[in-house]
């Protein structure tokens, strides 16, 4: 089970903040139905959508092997209809504009913005039993904590919000593209995204169709210089203290799961990594 730092009395303040009414809880359940991925994409599940193309060259770093990316908890904020928060389901997957490149905003009647040094994140989705083609029109929903290690729509501060959450359809290349902010580092974890991999964008609407749970990081050597950044002095403790060696989700290997970065903390940064599924 992935361990997060949020304390007893943070625990017990999210669930007092579950308590709250429930109207802002019922419009995110309840999202503009002709918002939803299913009314913008015709298409049903993509299959094996690379069968005859002849197999991408890896193009987003990080290992360049065949192989599926390793399965990984979804944690206790995905947001994807398997849980409750604020009195309710958590299900940003039918939130009106979720489907959306840049997830630094909320949405859906929230207004909040994460602020924090800026990050591209580029996922080449490859199917490995096509010798790792390309898959076109797989759909990724992606999630992460704010600079200061909170989650949207669960953690005290920010139930309210849903902001660092989003999903894309990939293009003709496997490639999703996401503009957001570098995560902090909470106590007990190594910096890290959390995804759920989809088979067509009609039907990432429900947990129950995914088809991949996992997460990524980042070089441990450039770490220090993201945290030297403005809002995020909290995670240079915090990452004071932690390895992936002893980090509980990764400490059994990294070598599919971290991804590779460019850029700087004052410019930001460009994460990319090839994910690996068997279609």
């Amino acid at each position: 089970m992935e361990h997060h730092d949020h304390s007893l009395a943070q625990d017990i303040q999210t669930m007092l903040d579950m308590t709250l009414t429930r109207r802002q809880s019922l419009r995110w359940m309840f999202a503009s139905a002709a918002a939803l991925p299913l009314a913008a994409c015709g298409g049903g599940d993509t299959g094996d959508s690379s069968a005859g193309t002849t197999p991408a060259t890896p193009t987003t770093g990080g290992t360049a092997s065949c192989a599926v990316i390793p399965d990984e908890t979804g944690g206790p904020y995905p947001a994807d209809g398997t849980n409750s928060s604020v009195g309710g389901v958590a299900n940003a997957l039918i939130l009106a504009g979720i489907v959306r490149p840049d997830i630094r905003a909320s949405i859906a009647g929230a207004t909040g913005v994460a602020a924090g040094v800026p990050l591209t994140i580029k996922l080449q989705m490859v199917n490995v039993k096509s010798g790792c083609a390309p898959l076109a029109g797989t759909t990724v929903y992606l999630w992460h904590c704010d600079r200061e290690g909170r989650y949207s729509m669960y953690t005290s501060g920010v139930t309210l919000e849903n902001y660092l959450r989003g999903v894309q359809e990939a293009d003709a290349s496997g490639m999703v593209t996401f503009t957001t902010i570098f995560p902090g580092c909470y106590a007990g974890r190594m910096p890290h995204v959390h995804f759920e991999v989809y088979p067509s964008l009609a039907k990432s609407t429900s947990a129950a169709i995914r088809i991949k749970t996992s997460q990524f990081g980042f070089p441990a050597a450039m770490l220090a210089e993201a945290y030297g950044a403005t809002g995020y002095s909290a995670s240079v403790r915090n990452l004071a203290n932690i390895t992936y060696a002893t980090d509980n989700v990764f400490s059994d290997g990294t070598a599919l799961q971290i991804a590779s970065v460019s850029g700087s903390a004052s410019l930001g940064y460009v994460a990319t990594l090839i994910v690996g599924v068997s279609l």
